[in-house]
Formats: structure tokens, sequence, C-alpha cells
């Protein structure tokens, strides 16, 4: 039997990771597997990614937040972003270090597995043409939307992350995202665990509460830029200046 874990779209909430963390480590795992988006949002994005970085059994998948951080915010990725919206991701990176962005440049956009006879993907969402292109997901996106998106990856099982809201689709693949461990309306850390043997496996979804006291105070210690959208966005209204 092989263990694995799966967290996705941390956003920069080191108390949501660590709470997180605390309870995987009391589990067990053989692998821990994160599909994306360590940074962006949130007020600890250095923190994060030390944390992770001092964690041995880890897998990383870059995440669109963390592309923009490791190949810049210039070009392609610029297109797309509001003003407010870039002047958040220069805060971000201001905070971030060289060493950090090597590291995150080396991550991929897809990593797979055979476990125990079960083809198991991961990504942060649906990839383009030159598989390094993030796709955006439909809300609620069913077989018809997730099966032509996901269809350029074969797996039995395709974990990813990207929308927030938790969800687990069966079509041509079994299409199953965590939910996002640091954004949440409410103060709820998510991640799944998944246990494969002789080519079967077993998901179980987790949900835990966290105290987002420091969360708060850190958003509005360390000036986090375009918060006050963060706030109503991300978290459902419940922080405030």
């Amino acid at each position: 039997m092989i263990k694995i874990v799966v967290i996705t779209d941390i956003h920069a909430n080191l108390p949501a990771l660590e709470a997180a963390l605390h309870a995987i480590r009391k589990e067990g795992c053989d692998l821990l597997i994160q599909t994306g988006d360590v940074i962006g949002i949130g007020p600890y994005p250095a923190e994060c990614l030390d944390l992770l970085n001092s964690l041995p059994g880890v897998e990383h998948i870059k995440g669109n937040h963390d592309s923009y951080f490791a190949d810049g915010i210039s070009g392609r990725h610029a297109e797309k972003m509001g003003e407010d919206e870039k002047r958040h991701h220069q805060w971000v990176h201001a905070r971030l270090t060289p060493g950090h962005r090597a590291w995150m440049a080396a991550w991929p956009y897809l990593i797979e597995h055979d476990f125990e006879g079960v083809k198991t993907a991961f990504m942060h969402s649906g990839l383009g043409a030159s598989r390094e292109e993030i796709q955006n997901i439909p809300a609620n996106a069913g077989p018809a939307e997730l099966d032509p998106l996901f269809a350029p990856t074969p797996a039995d099982v395709i974990f990813y992350g990207h929308r927030h809201p938790s969800s687990d689709v069966q079509g041509k693949a079994r299409y199953i995202n965590p939910g996002s461990l640091g954004c949440h309306p409410h103060s709820l850390t998510r991640y799944v665990a998944v246990r494969f043997a002789r080519g079967a496996y077993e998901v179980e979804a987790h949900t835990l509460p966290y105290d987002d006291a420091p969360l708060a105070k850190a958003f509005e210690d360390r000036q986090v830029a375009d918060r006050q959208f963060i706030y109503r966005a991300f978290f459902g209204g419940r922080f405030s200046s």
C-alpha cells in the first residue's frame, strides 16, 4: 500500500498550512504533493515556501501565482492583470528571494505517477498546447467540461486545484480538487489523503478548523496590497481593516 496526501492553493496562509501539516504528520504518509499556488493572496509567502522546503518527501507543481514570480509578470501574464492585481503581485515578490525564484522555476507543471497500478496525474489546472499554459476551469464544471480540459493527460485519477471550492467528478477519469488549503469563507483548511493498493484506491477528504486571528493581523500589520478586495473575494468578507 502507498499513502499520499494532496494539498493545493495554500496562497501564503501560514496558520492554515501549519494546521494541515500538523494533522498530516500525525496520520503519516509516504508522499506529499502540492498542486500549485503556494504564494499570492496571503501575507506569508516566504514563510510558507520555507516551511515546505524544510520538509522531506514533498513534490511541487507550479501554479499560476508561482509562475508569476518564477517567470515574472511581464508579457503574457501582465496582459491579463489590472493595476491593483499587479501591485499585489509586486508586494508578494518583494518579500521573496532569488533562491526562492530558482527553486520555484524548477517546479514542473505536471507530475505523473503509477501508484500500485493506478495511473495518477497532478497539475494545477488543465494545460494548453505548450503544456505550460494554465487553463481556467468553469465554476461547477462536470464531465463535459473536465474531460476535454484534461484529455491531453491520460490517467485514471487527476488531482488539481486553481478553483478554490473542492470537487470530485467522475468522467473519463476521476477529477479531484481537494479545495484551497488557504482560502475559504470560514477558518477551515483542507487536504485529501489517498491510499493505493493492488490497482485500487480510496480517497479521504479532510477539513480542519484553524485559528485565523494571526492571519488577519498579518494582513494588516504587513499592509498586504489590495487586501480589501482579497478579504471579500477569498475570505468571505470576514476580515476588515
